[in-house]
């Protein structure tokens, strides 16, 4: 077995610190980050405790160029010795992994032979895995019962098969769907069966299903319920109708706990089974406002209140043995993490300057807490707590080439802004930084709006920093690290405020002393797009300017996405009624983009449900014909960013060479 703690290279380094009195010196000769080095970033997730607490699962994924395609494993990491293992070969698609209550098994999501994800059994002890589902669609989620017996698993539906001449009928209805849709939406069921793959039953039916988007399900720890996120048609755009549900697999009695607003995510049972735990929004505009914690009993009497009064956005919740629960949120530009009482207390945990991945958390029965975190310096890897009075330690080195890379300097950065608001970002330095030179400054603007900037390891703003700029990352209204007040003042603001936000951020910058005002740069990815465009075309400075699947029309995000009305939430309501198209004009980067000066570089997906390409498209025709410099590159892939390694290193030297090129 390999101890991944004990690479050749971090042998190396142990042998340079005792041979050089100075090891600051040796770390300003190690390499710098390059785009080359992405083959060697390792990202971790689903790290699952074992029921002893003694050792850890989790999922690494790794590029393989030559085939193009990330390629996962199930690895397991001893707590004690931080000794890694293998435990699936020649399984890519391998994710989602659970311990069996005893510990003698786990279970994960597979390719199975039918070509879909099934679930598959190893034993612990060594063995081949077995595959114990037959999923005809594939398996989309599963959670397996606390008792051990019985798995719950979410397969989405399949076509009704026509005969005779109507099997060349390709016609379907529309619905809240995206404009690319080619045949009928199909609703996604609870399936049940024993913890052998055996007595398969459907336990949901018609065309209410559940939630693909933002669902989850959780068992009862009786194993007697279950509670799950349903949406009463299966158009992607529903989401927004979408209701929490509690369902007796006894009587087959289903009970509605929560039919919004606010869409209700992430339901659990507490560990006696009295209530249920859940997110949403906390506002009548979902995810344009925080989540908050609520609860409900069985009997769906809901505390309309708030559990934690906590202005940051907590989404999620995971229990302690003692009825009190784990929350997170990014907080500021970190990642803050607080054990709540159901009465309302709460508590924060000392991470020690980690920034865990809020989606990868687990907790152990004895109460140990392990999560993928990473610092400034050091990126992802898994980190441990004993209980939650402890602090992190840190138990892999997937990542140790990577982090001893020679990296830029990352620090927070905050400034006052439009309206009185408190105001923060994140600056990525270059390696050899000196205040006494001036440098280029780039804008990597994240998306959402309802996103947020933090002071964890990123490797592309690393790469950007590593040509010798500075990199700031602002986090402007709508942003979800700063409470309620900031993140919903989006709301009918869309560009102006935010707008305003990161220009006071840079105006900040600027005063620090170090920024070469002639060689300015802006850039980002979806909402990180649409901010580009609506800089470019309000502010004038700019040297170049990188707009990633960009929402350039919001019009066209209203009628043609996948969660298209959902938009409508943040704008006023639809287009189409009053004159609230007024308001979608006024607020769409497009109406502006004939002021647009800055040689600009148009990046998307031709097959991207989020933003469609249409929005590129309008951006680019109208750059040409004002006769801007500009050019636009697409890659005929589906999703919202490609899921490939040679496409996302494709974007990433054309991203740099861009702007490189104008600088």
């Amino acid at each position: 077995m390999k101890n991944l703690k004990f690479t050749p290279l971090l042998i190396f380094c142990v042998l340079i610190i005792f041979v050089v009195p100075n090891f600051n010196t040796v770390l300003a000769q190690s390499p710098n980050l390059t785009l080359e080095h992405l083959d060697l970033v390792v990202s971790l997730s689903n790290p699952k405790i074992s029921p002893d607490g003694k050792k850890i699962l989790l999922i690494i994924r790794k590029a393989d160029f030559e085939k193009n395609e990330y390629v996962n494993a199930l690895w397991m990491v001893n707590k004690s010795t931080k000794e890694a293992v293998p435990l699936t070969y020649n399984r890519p698609s391998v994710s989602l992994p659970e311990w069996s209550p005893n510990g003698q098994h786990i279970t994960f999501l597979a390719t199975g032979d039918n070509k879909k994800q099934q679930i598959f059994t190893l034993p612990v002890q060594g063995g081949e895995a077995q595959q114990l589902t037959n999923s005809k669609m594939g398996v989309i989620t599963y959670k397996s019962s606390p008792d051990g017996h019985f798995f719950a698993y979410v397969e989405k539906d399949s076509l009704e098969e026509k005969k005779g001449i109507e099997k060349h009928n390709k016609s379907f209805e529309v619905g809240y769907d995206w404009y690319l849709a080619k045949e009928a939406a199909v609703a996604s069921h609870i399936w049940i069966c024993s913890n052998e793959g055996k007595n398969e039953y459907q336990l949901t039916s018609g065309e209410v299903g559940y939630n693909n988007f933002s669902g989850s399900l959780n068992w009862s720890f009786d194993s007697k319920k279950l509670v799950y996120i349903e949406q009463p048609k299966p158009h992607s755009g529903e989401f927004l109708n979408s209701s929490l549900q509690l369902i007796n697999l006894d009587t087959k009695k289903v009970i509605t706990l929560d039919k919004g607003p606010g869409v209700p995510t992430n339901p659990s049972f507490s560990r006696d089974g009295s209530i249920i735990l859940y997110s949403k929004s906390m506002g009548k505009e979902p995810f344009f406002n925080p989540h908050g914690i609520f609860s409900v009993n069985l009997n769906g009497v809901k505390n309309e209140n708030v559990i934690l009064d906590i202005d940051r956005n907590i989404s999620s919740h995971l229990w302690f043995s003692d009825q009190s629960f784990l929350v997170g949120a990014p907080d500021k530009t970190k990642v803050s993490l607080w054990r709540g009482q159901l009465d309302g207390n709460y508590k924060s945990l000392n991470t020690n300057g980690v920034i865990p991945s809020l989606n990868n958390i687990d907790i152990g029965q004895s109460d140990e807490i392990v999560f993928i975190g990473s610092t400034s310096s050091e990126a992802s890897e898994l980190y441990y707590m004993e209980d939650y009075s402890s602090i992190p330690e840190k138990i892999s080195s997937f990542n140790d080439t990577i982090s001893q890379l020679n990296l830029g300097k990352v620090s927070s950065v905050n400034w006052k802004g439009e309206d009185g608001f408190y105001e923060d970002g994140v600056l990525i330095y270059p390696p050899e930084f000196s205040s006494d030179k001036k440098y280029p400054l780039v804008l990597q603007i994240h998306g959402g709006p309802m996103g947020s900037s933090l002071e964890s390891f990123n490797f592309f703003a690393q790469a950007l920093a590593a040509q010798g700029w500075i990199v700031f990352q602002p986090n402007y209204r709508g942003s979800n690290n700063l409470g309620k007040a900031y993140q919903s003042s989006v709301i009918n603001d869309a560009g102006e405020g935010p707008g305003k936000d990161v220009m006071a951020g840079v105006k900040a910058i600027k005063k620090l002393g170090f920024i070469d005002e002639s060689k300015m740069a802006v850039s980002g990815w979806s909402y990180g797009g649409f901010m580009t465009v609506w800089l470019t075309s309000h502010y004038q400075g700019w040297k170049a300017a990188v707009a990633g699947a960009a929402v350039t029309d919001w019009f066209d995000w209203y009628n043609m996405a996948d969660l298209n009305v959902w938009s409508g939430s943040g704008l006023g309501g639809s287009p189409w009624l009053n004159d609230n198209a007024e308001n979608y004009r006024k607020q769409s980067p497009i109406t502006y983009a004939h002021q647009i000066k800055t040689p600009t570089l148009i990046l998307s997906n031709t097959l991207d449900q989020r933003v469609t390409v249409t929005q590129s498209f309008k951006l680019f025709h109208n750059l040409k014909d004002n006769g801007i410099e500009t050019k636009f590159i697409a890659y005929p892939l589906p999703g919202h960013f490609p899921q490939d390694p040679v496409h996302r290193m494709d974007i990433y030297r054309r991203w740099i060479s861009w702007i490189e090129d104008h600088f």
